[in-house]
């Protein structure tokens, strides 16, 4: 490979996460990923003093003109909008702090930031990237930058996940969850969901889905029962997100991506994607590991 191919490729994995916890769509962040390695093609690297600073700049920029964009369609997104799942190896759902700032969870919460603060938060709080180096990649003086990190840092600690778990503990309750669910066993499934479980359903209009949220153990129990008596082809599970999830696949092809918020040994939160333009990417990512 060449020196400019080597260097991309060394920091791709940063890139691609800086841009897909910007995004929320794994598809959108491979998307950036080309459009950066297109410009670091032709850049003259002699200019370049450091790589890495230059490629997340990069990235971040072309992300934040995606996230504009997209911020004006999820205005007229048909029901809950949930971030695209993302296949994630084993050994993230080990790192609480990398599998906590993917989560499902924690990608709603920065939803509710504006697209400089996201990007601020991310590259700061996530990645520890410097203020000076975050400025050039939002266009912003360090002061301001530290201010926006200030100011998003707050927002989200305001509403992010009550409590974090240690993969051991999330992975007990999960496995809890299924076995009632697998057997039927509705006081188990009860016993497991939290007395304030909401429950959200991503069909964006394509698919039949919920259109608000589902809140309370009662309600969100009436609808696991329902959903349970229609069937599904198949269910396993698989590292989404930085944790465990549920596939369920219909006759023909993978048909909802279920994601969970644990918390204080209990379920706090469901997400099912069934939104089959978000579900493509995850079922080629799927069928190249086959």
């Amino acid at each position: 490979m060449t020196g400019t191919t080597e260097e991309f490729v060394a920091h791709r994995n940063l890139l691609f996460t800086v841009a897909y916890e910007m995004l929320g769509s794994a598809a959108d962040a491979e998307d950036v990923l080309q459009e950066t390695w297109l410009r670091w093609a032709e850049v003259d690297r002699d200019s370049v003093r450091e790589p890495r600073a230059y490629l997340v700049r990069i990235t971040t920029r072309l992300a934040l003109n995606r996230l504009r964009t997209a911020a004006r369609r999820r205005e007229t997104y048909v029901g809950p909008w949930l971030p695209e799942p993302l296949l994630t190896v084993p050994d993230v759902a080990e790192d609480v702090e990398l599998a906590d700032s993917v989560s499902t969870a924690m990608l709603l919460v920065l939803e509710t930031l504006t697209p400089t603060e996201r990007a601020v938060f991310v590259l700061r709080e996530v990645f520890a990237v410097g203020y000076d180096e975050i400025a050039a990649a939002v266009d912003r003086t360090p002061d301001a930058v530290r201010q926006i990190a200030h100011r998003a840092r707050g927002h989200v600690e305001a509403r992010r996940p009550r409590t974090r778990v240690t993969a051991a503990e999330r992975d007990a309750v999960f496995a809890r969850f299924i076995q009632a669910a697998s057997t039927g066993d509705l006081q188990s499934l009860m016993d497991v969901l939290a007395p304030d479980v909401v429950l959200l359903t991503d069909g964006g209009g394509v698919t039949k889905a919920a259109l608000r949220p589902i809140h309370g153990s009662e309600k969100v129990l009436r609808f696991l029962a329902a959903v349970g008596a229609g069937g599904a082809a198949a269910v396993d599970v698989v590292q989404v997100n930085g944790g465990p999830a549920l596939r369920m696949f219909n006759e023909t092809g993978l048909d909802t991506l279920g994601t969970f918020l644990i918390e204080d040994g209990l379920v706090t939160a469901i997400y099912f994607v069934r939104n089959p333009h978000k579900l493509a990417w995850l079922e080629e990512e799927t069928a190249l590991e086959r």
